[in-house]
């Protein structure tokens, strides 16, 4: 009788070990779910490939889900440094667009660089 009692609980921990298994290495996949990145199905698949390396991948995948927020974007920037950056590139689209106009004021009405037809 108690044999049949340790076979039941020797299978119950093998299950419960098996999708325990599964369950962990699914975190990176639910994590980018959750912060809608942009490559989730690449991290969920590599999550699988990471069961048969035997878990290697398994804290790279952690931190590139982790890197990946909605309301910020890669990394640890904060929305004041990217609507600065966006002053910034405004400033200098601008800038560019005045030096466009100079040069095509520059160029007479005709000409033709050489080579060209």
């Amino acid at each position: 009788m108690l044999d049949y009692i340790a076979l039941g609980i020797l299978v119950f921990a093998g299950i419960v070990l098996f999708y325990g298994i599964i369950v962990l290495h699914d975190i990176p996949y639910e994590i980018a779910v959750h912060r809608k990145h942009p490559h989730q199905d690449a991290i969920h698949a590599a999550g699988w490939v990471s069961l048969f390396t035997l878990h290697a991948l398994w804290p790279f995948l952690w931190i590139w889900a982790m890197l990946y927020r909605e309301d910020r974007g890669w990394g640890f920037a904060t929305g004041k440094a990217q609507i600065h950056d966006n002053k910034e590139l405004t400033q200098e689209l601008a800038e560019l667009r005045q030096r466009v106009e100079l040069l095509e004021g520059q160029v007479r009405p005709g000409f033709r660089p050489e080579g060209r037809a």
